[in-house]
């Protein structure tokens, strides 16, 4: 998708952000606090029909009308209708604007004739004035400048009663300065940027500046964990245009004395350091960080990880005030996700648990499906940021449901590595060709992107972590306990965990879940 036109400010585009379909937006100025990415040309798009903008390479950049008949055609989501109805009624909007402006201007245009034929009229009485006037002798020139000078005040708009004329400074600001002031306004706010009905609003020159007074659309974004999930979601929601504090637990420089500061290394580069050059800002602690933003994200590695992150020295708990968001992203167990609901809670916080389904590659592409559960509103108010992150979200009702679901997934995800490992150890050893196994398995009915990725990484012998293997073990521990919780078995489950113990106690812990083949031919 290339441009194949000069594209400025206010044109209309369709937009192409990652695996996402083109999208139809319009061509912005950025927020002044919005650092432009380094590299390729980039434009500022502000996307119709969600809460989304973003900076878009110039190459992915299309003009909307130019392109409206083949994008629509190649896309049939609900969504996307909805964005496309979003820029018809912008449009319709415009028109009508324009149509109004012209309809004014031609009234003025006949008023003026009007007045040009009055004026001729009173030209040519003037004349005949003039004629009569010179038929009578002239006094003296000095009789005839002051009979000029007193015609002259006569005439004067001040002596006729007309008033003064209005002074510059004086005069009510005109619907285009309204505009103008409108833009001005709203330019200082960075997330999230205007519904579809402030966008058709901003369009318009009768747009009071009474109307943004009060609108504030700027959130400020924490994030708390930076490990192969957290690092992803942050680089999503920096693109997407958010405006981001980052803060994690290990090679802290910026930290020495924080939670788990033992790990710290003066001589290690800090995991924030990238998303600062991408324009992040650097929270020092958890409750710095919580204190300073409206929503706080969370994703670190387990239960105990993610109450120390709350419970610890310069915690959440330190930082959460009356109306704080905190959106803990950890797979934990569900007894945990309640605890720390009560915990925010009990401080006037506002909860939600929404672990992710995925690994780092669809963490990377913003491509995750989101589980979440606790305060609905919170939810909502996420709407942006979800965008940001993944392709899907659930909500689940209370705090505790997500947890739940995910444990039951991951069990699910597990037990089936467990089962593609076992099925090409026994492939080989029984002198059948593993690649001729995954030629027939992805021509069937188990076909998948997951099992076509973790057999290659068997067949190269390649264990490089998307999803790492002591976190997919835990998972299924946390599952196995909680239908132990509810007296029901899950002996899948517990035979896929042995396996996975197996593979840890051979040093395979931060290596892929695929690395659990190794637990075989060993």
């Amino acid at each position: 998708m290339a441009a194949t036109v000069s594209l400025r400010q206010g044109d209309l585009v369709w937009g192409k952000l990652g695996r996402y379909p083109p999208w139809p937006g319009k061509i912005v100025n950025p927020p002044k606090d919005l650092k432009k990415p380094r590299g390729k040309k980039c434009l500022f798009v502000k996307f119709f029909g969600t809460e989304d903008h973003a900076w878009i390479k110039v190459e992915q950049l299309q003009p909307y009308h130019l392109h409206k008949e083949e994008m629509i055609k190649s896309n049939k989501g609900k969504r996307f209708q909805q964005s496309v109805d979003a820029v018809e009624e912008f449009l319709k909007k415009v028109k009508a604007k324009q149509e109004q402006n012209a309809s004014d201007e031609k009234g003025k245009k006949g008023e003026g004739k009007g007045k040009k034929g009055e004026g001729k009229g009173k030209k040519g009485e003037g004349k005949g004035k003039k004629a009569a006037g010179e038929k009578k002798k002239k006094k003296s020139s000095d009789a005839g400048s002051s009979s000029t000078t007193k015609k002259s005040h006569e005439q004067s708009p001040r002596k006729r009663g007309r008033p003064p004329k209005e002074d510059k400074d004086s005069r009510s600001p005109q619907p285009s300065s309204l505009k103008k002031l409108a833009m001005k306004t709203v330019s200082r706010f960075s997330w999230p940027p205007p519904t579809s009905e402030v966008r058709l609003k901003l369009a318009s020159e009768d747009y009071h500046a009474a109307d943004v007074s009060g609108l504030d659309w700027r959130r400020m974004i924490g994030f708390l964990g930076l490990g192969l999930m957290g690092s992803g979601i942050v680089s999503n929601l920096l693109k997407m245009g958010h405006t981001v504090t980052v803060w994690n637990r290990t090679a802290e420089k910026n930290t020495p004395g924080g939670i788990h500061s033992e790990v710290w290394d003066p001589d290690e580069d800090s995991k924030c350091d990238l998303f600062i050059q991408e324009g992040a800002h650097l929270g020092r602690t958890p409750a710095e960080v919580v204190s300073t933003c409206d929503i706080t994200f969370a994703c670190v590695a387990d239960p105990k990880a993610a109450k120390d992150l709350v419970l610890g020295p310069s915690g959440v708990l330190q930082g959460i005030r009356p109306g704080k968001c905190y959106v803990d992203m950890s797979t934990v167990d569900p007894e945990t996700a309640a605890e720390v609901a009560q915990i925010i809670v009990s401080r006037g916080g506002r909860f939600l648990e929404a672990p992710v389904a995925g690994n780092q590659q669809l963490s990377n592409d913003g491509m995750l499906m989101i589980l979440a559960a606790g305060d609905q509103s919170v939810f909502e108010d996420c709407s942006s940021c979800f965008q940001a992150m993944g392709r899907t979200s659930f909500f689940l009702g209370e705090a505790g449901n997500a947890a739940r679901m995910m444990l039951i997934i991951n069990m699910v995800q597990g037990s089936f590595m467990a089962t593609i490992a076992e099925g090409m150890t026994l492939a080989q050893v029984t002198g059948q060709s593993q690649q001729t196994l995954l030629d027939i398995l992805i021509q069937s009915q188990l076909s998948s992107i997951f099992l076509d990725q973790k057999c290659q990484n068997i067949l190269q012998g390649n264990f490089k972590p998307d999803f790492y293997l002591k976190y997919i073990q835990k998972d299924l521990r946390l599952a196995i306990a909680m239908g132990d919780s509810v007296n029901h078995p899950t002996p899948m489950a517990a035979a896929a965990n042995e396996v996975y113990k197996r593979a840890k106690a051979l040093d395979q812990s931060d290596n892929d879940m695929s690395a659990v083949y190794r637990a075989y031919i060993h």
